[in-house]
Formats: C-alpha cells, structure tokens, sequence
C-alpha cells in the first residue's frame, strides 16, 4: 500500500510514531522534496533464529578481513548508503531523510554496522531500532562481501540482544539467500506488536566469543 504524500513536518518523534504503526518514509529520488509512507501487502522479514549464513561467509568471518563497527561512523554509512553508483542511478534516501535519521541515532533509535578495510569503509548498513524490533533501512558494498558481512553481524548482535524482529521492508533475491520471507501485512502488524514491547539491547561492543557462537548457531541453520 503506498500512502500519499505528507502534508506537515516530519520530526524524530513522527517518524518513530510511524514505524510503530508499520509505516516507513522513502523518496522519490535523492532531490525530490516529497516523501511517502509505505504499508506494503506482503512486508520483508529475516527470522532472526533461521538466518541462513553461507559457508563462505562464514570463512570469511573467521578470517576477519573486514574490521566490523557498530556505530562506528553512522552519518558516514547513510551517506554511503545514499550515495548514486553505476548500477543504481537513483536512490530513495533524500537530504530530509538522511538528516531525521542521523537525529535519530543522536537520540539512540539508530544503529549502523560498518564493514572496514583497514581505515576505508567499504560496506554497512543501518536501520531503526524499537523494543525488540530493528526495522533495516539500506546497506551497501564498494568490496565484496562487505555488506554481507556487516548483515551477519546485525543478525549475531540482534540475537544476543534479545530481538524478536528483522524487517527488511521488501525482499530481493539477495536477502532471500539470507532467510528473508514476505508476510502478508496483517502478520507483519500481529509481529510488530508483540516486538516492540519486548526490552532489547543493541550490543555495540559484544564480546568476540559470544559473536563466534552465534555465527556459528547461524551456520547451522543452512538447510
């Protein structure tokens, strides 16, 4: 369900109303001053206990070539994440956006996981954060696996912090490797409901060996 235009201000605190309804903004394009508010029929989750983490992956995490953060540099991941490259000519996160979030982290309801490359941020993402649902706003990559690599350490963090959902807005076919699944729109409120009154703990420091064992918790999972 796409949702007209907003006539008024959007502030930190509307915008939170919002994701507590099951509403989120997104822009035409990157200069486009409108913003609209999607309900979607099906909605995207990645079930957090289902993850599906490739071995691959995996031996990329045990080998450690990415340096990961968690908020490590928040306006730098959203500007990243906003950012035109050849194979996406246009993006929905405009300046109005961009700045409501970066406010949002500065009052804690937003967290970034940074992929580095020694000192050069090479992948992240970032997403808003309710009770014990994160609601996963965008990632990129400029390496590979970067992204992917900073998507499995949301998931081990979300874990360990006791989250009960993932919302990834819509799905594509590189969440899907993942996990992810469409719920029909009535599910997805009945999920948002009971999740944001669960108290979770974003973990921005957790400890190395409690990661490692959800990483491989995750592995499991791999049919």
């Amino acid at each position: 369900m796409l949702m007209s235009a907003r006539p008024f201000i959007l502030t930190p605190d509307l915008l939170l109303r919002a994701y507590r309804l099951g509403l989120f903004p997104m822009a035409e394009s990157r200069e486009s001053s409108a913003l609209h508010w999607l309900d979607p029929d099906a909605r995207g989750v990645l079930p957090l206990e289902e993850f599906h983490l490739p071995r691959s992956l995996m031996k990329t995490l045990r080998g450690r070539r990415f340096r990961v953060t968690a908020d490590g540099d928040f306006p730098a991941t959203i500007a990243a994440c906003a950012a035109v490259r050849t194979n996406r000519p246009e993006t929905w996160i405009n300046r109005e956006i961009e700045t409501l979030f970066i406010e949002l982290y500065r009052l804690g309801f937003a967290h970034s996981v940074e992929a580095w490359d020694n000192d050069k941020l090479v992948g992240g993402l970032y997403g808003v954060t309710l009770g014990g649902a994160f609601f996963g706003e965008s990632m990129f990559s400029t390496a590979t696996d970067a992204s992917k690599v900073a998507l499995a350490h949301l998931v081990a963090r979300l874990r360990l912090g006791g989250y009960k959902l993932l919302d990834t807005q819509f799905i594509t076919s590189h969440l899907a490797r993942f996990g992810a699944i469409e719920v029909p729109r009535s599910t997805y409120h009945v999920m948002l409901a009971e999740a944001i009154e669960v108290s979770a703990c974003f973990p921005l420091c957790p400890d190395p060996a409690a990661l490692m064992r959800e990483f491989e918790a995750m592995r499991r999972t791999v049919p």
